[in-house]
């Protein structure tokens, strides 16, 4: 009697080229600024990705060091805040970098302030090359300028490199109608238009930068890093927390 053998394929991925958005809050744990394992593990599933033919950007933050937007309420000149908050994306980026590099994968990490020993200068067409190349790209020190957030950065590095999504890991599901942390009815939404989420003020992700997606017709996933899992079904176009696009 022939036994059938059943045959296991995998879900096939959604995105060519992607770029993460990494809060600074990602990198931190055990009252660290930057805990090395939870920075490993974060590298383990970016690696995973990686390995389905994935071409992966990956923009970090730098809140779980410094916040221009905080330091600049308590009295610190603005500018100056954000210089500083720009600089600790680019610590994120190192200790990223570093990760992935022990295990296996070939990265660039890329500033838009430059400072050559520690980074290779922001290139447009040089990030697009290491893409092609199967190099992890790793976007630090968000526009280069003051007054821009890194989820800002994010969208304009996105469409300067084609990617085909965001993918913005949070601390949340999605977004929702209402505060879920207050309401225990909340709603959250698997998809939204730009205009939508504009309109209801989602405050994971500033204004400007959905007003860029919209712009440019970028669209971004707003989804929990935990389970790190979940970046890989983004990737795979499984329902995982919301999708804003046109």
């Amino acid at each position: 009697m022939n036994e059938e053998k059943t045959k296991i394929t995998k879900k096939p991925i959604r995105y060519k080229r992607v770029l993460i958005k990494l809060g600074g809050e990602a990198f931190s744990g055990e009252s660290l600024n930057i805990n090395p394992k939870v920075v490993d593990k974060i590298a383990s599933h970016i690696i995973e990705i990686k390995k389905e033919g994935v071409e992966v950007a990956i923009t970090v933050g730098g809140g779980n060091i410094f916040r221009g937007g905080s330091a600049s309420k308590k009295g610190m000149e603005r500018v100056t805040a954000d210089n500083i908050g720009m600089l600790a994306t680019v610590m994120n980026g190192l200790a990223l970098q570093d990760s992935l590099e022990r295990m296996g994968a070939e990265t660039r990490v890329l500033s838009a302030i430059e400072m050559k020993e520690v980074a290779e200068p922001y290139i447009r067409r040089k990030a697009i090359r290491h893409l092609e190349k199967g190099r992890i790209v790793i976007f630090c020190a968000g526009t280069g300028s003051p007054y821009f957030t890194t989820d800002t950065s994010a969208v304009i590095k996105a469409k300067e490199i084609d990617a085909n999504i965001i993918m913005k890991a949070t601390k949340v599901d999605g977004v929702y109608d209402k505060d879920p942390m207050v309401y225990s009815d909340a709603k959250m939404f698997d998809k939204l238009t730009y205009l939508e989420a504009i309109n209801r003020g989602v405050g994971i992700i500033d204004i400007t930068a959905l007003s860029y997606c919209m712009d440019y017709d970028m669209p971004i996933a707003i989804f929990n890093l935990n389970p790190m899992e979940n970046m890989l079904r983004v990737i795979r176009g499984e329902k995982i927390g919301t999708l804003v696009d046109k």
